[in-house]
């Protein structure tokens, strides 16, 4: 009886220190996000590349003026690779035939 009690309180023991263990191993992120303001009807060519202040981006590599230099986008996805920013996800919005389009890309980084 008592062998039985140890080996049960040995299980659990098992049980519930694994389960912490996997759950400490979830990755933190950062995120960004870079707005793309292009041309209507000009091919996508960049007109703005605007970031605003974002808590993400406090103690990192990069600076909003370098991101803010940039003048097309291979050369932004580029930039950030580097830095090891993943891409993570695109979304554009446009409001009329004629008006610029405003590309949203948003960007993570393990913490």
């Amino acid at each position: 009886m008592k062998n039985l009690a140890l080996i049960t309180l040995f299980a659990l023991l098992l049980v519930f220190s694994s389960t912490r263990l996997l759950a400490q191993s979830i990755p933190q992120y950062d995120y960004i996000e870079v707005i793309v303001i292009q041309k209507a009807n000009n091919r996508g060519k960049v007109k703005r590349i605007k970031v605003e202040e974002q808590a993400s981006l406090e103690g990192k590599s990069i600076t909003i003026d370098e991101i803010e230099d940039i003048k097309d986008t291979s050369a932004l996805l580029r930039y950030m690779n580097e830095a090891n920013w993943e891409f993570l996800e695109r979304q554009a919005v446009v409001s009329e035939d004629n008006d610029p389009v405003w590309m949203s890309y948003i960007f993570r980084k393990a913490k």
